[in-house]
């Protein structure tokens, strides 16, 4: 539990950071004050331009961001904690290190992707990918057409990432529910978006990549999940999905101790309609 001898990691898809942004500072103070800082959380659908992100709220609790926005839709970041990080400075460019924005040779004007190389105190640097996958919609949509183009772009671009960056850690909102364990009425949901065979397919696919399911590395209580729809009481039913997911290379694999989701914050007033999911890493 000493939060010397580890790195934690986190993703969270707020549904708007301008509306969630006191709970993304609450979730990181509760985190500090347990001695369980959060070293890098990866942002998802941060809803606004890259001009409005709130760079010095963030940095007056102690976080610096590297943002990838858009307006009204979308939209990634990475914020890290300063005191993590080996040579504290307020220059995102040398914070942030090797940033990609979006995936590279695949055309598309939404802001989906931001990577970066963070090097910790006491540790090799972690190649960070803060990633939100198409939803999809419907498998009889263009945008379900859109989804598996973009998963497959995804692969092909992290083949290369991961060759160059053994340390890697794909982060973020999915999309996609894994295994019938991660849905609370398989088959109520059956051939649906989320849980569809294209989709888990492509998740496998990735996995085949050299990534693991952080998650699934540990024993975990049934009923897990990252997400759960703001209508028909859901959170209070436990009728989720696990959609977030944090994903790591072989590396970062063997040095990884915990993988939790923290349902907390979605009990919160105005709640995201999703959990932190984080994982644990020794240095």
């Amino acid at each position: 539990m000493s939060t010397h001898s580890s790195i934690r990691l986190a993703a969270w898809n707020v549904n708007s950071i301008k509306v969630r942004l006191p709970h993304v500072i609450q979730w990181l103070e509760s985190q500090e004050k347990a001695q369980r800082p959060i070293d890098a959380l990866c942002l998802q659908e941060l809803k606004l331009t890259d001009d409005k992100y709130p760079h010095q709220e963030l940095e007056q609790a102690g976080y610096l961001s590297l943002a990838n926005g858009q307006k009204t839709y979308n939209g990634v970041a990475i914020v890290v904690r300063k005191a993590a990080l080996s040579a504290i400075s307020s220059d995102p460019q040398t914070t942030f290190l090797k940033v990609t924005k979006n995936i590279p040779n695949f055309a598309d004007e939404q802001q989906r992707i931001v990577a970066a190389t963070i090097s910790f105190k006491e540790a090799q640097p972690i190649r960070i990918i803060s990633a939100y996958m198409p939803n999809g919609q419907d498998p009889a949509s263009d945008k379900f057409q859109y989804k598996l183009a973009w998963l497959q772009a995804l692969q092909t671009w992290l083949r290369d990432e991961l060759a160059t960056y053994p340390r890697l850690a794909l982060l973020g909102d999915f999309n996609i529910a894994p295994e019938d364990q991660d849905v609370h009425d398989p088959k109520a949901w059956e051939g649906q978006n989320l849980v569809s065979p294209q989709e888990r397919e492509q998740f496998q696919r990735l996995i085949q990549l050299g990534l693991c399911d952080s998650f699934r590395l540990f024993e975990q209580a049934p009923k897990s999940y990252s997400w759960w729809d703001y209508r028909m009481m859901a959170f209070r039913r436990n009728a989720g999905l696990r959609i977030d997911h944090i994903l790591l290379s072989n590396a970062l694999q063997e040095k990884c101790m915990a993988s939790t989701i923290d349902k907390t914050p979605r009990g919160w007033e105005q709640p995201s309609d999703h959990a932190p999911v984080i994982v644990e890493i020794a240095k």
